[in-house]
């Protein structure tokens, strides 16, 4: 029995002299039809891997950044995983949906007791266990990143619907165009045409924030800069409601067009346009007045917003999403000021953290270094290269006194400063080539930090290899005993290498002295 076949005789089977029946029909095609989705090669594989790779990401050990997600940016991070599901949809339910067209049923359908736009909304109906899938799958993803030792913040349930919306406005659509334009060729034509439409529209209403919303998933330019919950500033909820308004709208006219009258779906339709418009107003307010002062306190006045602890005797000040965090900033200033000599072994320091909110998501700026002596700055994210790069702030605070005097420590006080950031380290070589730009050991380079870094000649990087090649002890001890000559202003590269007992490099210059 063909497939066409089988379908006619379903719907056939269902008797007509219960007025519930129709709608019981509807469900069976609808199952139906789900279940033939995914007997489609693009929907099964698209499925399959959505599906696979995040469930191999979920027990994958994170590590570096990964491992300390802010949940204000993984819930977004949820939405790319099923574009290529939703693509596949869109294709194969419109080729479902021409299925009687494709073999000539259509005749055989006209005399059954469903009508044609019974059957459409079967064929939308037969796209929800997709949505389903999608939805479980985001939630396990979300969930596994806020189970993180490491995570922090607030994830956005509107956020977290964008996924499965998606999906069920791919396969709206595709029922959609199948009853407007019943060919086969329409779907692959309107896959390249939405695309060639999107990078038209993005392209050219970049900076306009109503057009930038009407796309179903919205991304940001950048996704490295992580802001508090209450200061992102997107639109999820009337974005979540603009989606639902537009999956009813699609829904309700692909039935429209399929001969549905009824009084109910044409006010249906009448109420999705209204709620879709409702949503594409909310979504294009843009930054309110309130946010853009929040933001501005945030960037400017952190203190106002922050609390702060005191742990081995140094001070930590963070946000309230990042208040468990300071332990973690504690282990690296101990670390490294454990390797210190003379008052600054026991010198209080004020961590505080600091981010630039004023460009929202899109900003990332540098950030100014405090001029406040004995005050260290210190960013919204943590793991990876952020551990060495704050390493290297404090190292140059005990060092110079204050974070404006990093850009200007061009002499043989890199070097120490360098020992004390990456002397304790686990493995200080591989935290060498991280913290700088271009990732390598040799030669000069500039060392990154959380404001202003750092500026090595290759002599520099010479003398800083071989002291972190040496046994710890034995180079922790020189420092402490040499520390007052090693930490005073213009002492050269040459001094600092004569004074620590490692060769001094020929021909080398300080940066203050080229």
């Amino acid at each position: 029995m063909s497939l066409a076949t089988k379908t006619v005789a379903e719907s056939a089977a269902v008797p007509a002299d219960d007025p519930r029946h129709p709608w019981a029909a509807v469900f069976a095609l609808a199952r139906f039809e789900a279940r033939d989705l995914l007997q489609y090669i693009p929907v099964l594989a698209t499925l399959v891997l959505y599906v696979g790779y995040t469930a191999w990401t979920l027990f994958d050990s994170k590590e570096g950044m990964d491992a300390f997600p802010a949940l204000q940016n993984a819930d977004r991070h949820t939405q790319s995983g099923p574009l290529l599901l939703g693509v596949a949809l869109f294709v194969c339910v419109n080729r479902c949906t021409l299925r009687s067209r494709r073999r000539g049923t259509d005749r055989q359908f006209d005399v059954l007791v469903m009508e044609p736009w019974r059957r459409t909304v079967a064929h939308v109906l037969s796209v929800l266990p997709f949505a389903a899938v999608t939805a479980l799958v985001v939630l396990g993803e979300f969930t596994r990143q806020a189970l993180r030792p490491g995570a922090v913040g607030h994830g956005s349930l509107a956020e977290l619907a964008v996924g499965p919306l998606y999906v069920l406005l791919c396969g709206s659509l595709g029922v959609l165009l199948a009853r407007l334009v019943p060919s086969t060729f329409a779907a692959p034509v309107g896959v390249v045409g939405l695309f060639v439409l999107s990078v038209f529209v993005s392209a050219g209403t970049e900076d306009a924030e109503w057009s930038r919303w009407l796309s179903p998933i919205v991304e940001e330019t950048s996704n490295n800069t992580v802001l508090p919950s209450d200061l992102v500033g997107r639109p999820a909820a009337w974005h979540a409601l603009y989606l639902t308004g537009l999956i009813l709208l699609v829904a309700l006219g692909a039935v429209l067009a399929s001969g549905g009258r009824a009084l109910y779906l044409r006010a249906g339709a009448a109420g999705a346009l209204a709620l879709t418009l409702t949503g594409a107003v909310g979504q294009s307010g843009g930054v309110s007045p309130e946010l853009t002062a929040a933001r501005e306190r945030a960037s400017v006045s952190p203190q106002r917003d922050q609390s702060c602890v005191r742990r081995g005797g140094s001070t930590y000040c963070a946000f309230p999403e990042w208040a468990g965090r300071a332990g973690d900033w504690a282990g690296v200033v101990d670390r490294v000021r454990s390797l210190a000599g003379g008052t600054a072994a026991g010198q209080p320091l004020l961590v505080r953290q600091r981010i630039d909110a004023r460009y929202g998501l899109d900003g990332d700026s540098a950030i100014e270094p405090l001029t406040a002596p004995n005050q260290v700055t210190v960013g919204s994210r943590w793991g990876g290269n952020r551990v060495p790069e704050f390493a290297v702030a404090v190292a140059y605070v005990l060092v110079a006194g204050d974070e404006s005097k990093g850009s200007e420590l061009c002499d043989g006080r890199v070097v120490t400063a360098m020992w004390l950031a990456l002397g304790g380290d686990s493995h200080p070589m591989a935290d060498l080539a991280n913290v700088r730009l271009g990732d390598t050991v040799t030669g000069s380079a500039y060392v990154l930090a959380p404001t202003s870094g750092l500026s090595m000649t290759a002599g520099q990087t010479d003398v800083v290899r071989e002291l972190l090649q040496r046994p710890r002890d034995e180079a922790t001890a020189s420092v402490k005993q040499h520390w007052a000559e090693l930490t005073a202003p213009g002492v050269s590269t040459a001094q600092v290498a004569r004074v620590l007992g490692a060769e001094v490099p020929k021909g080398a210059k300080d940066c203050a002295q080229e």
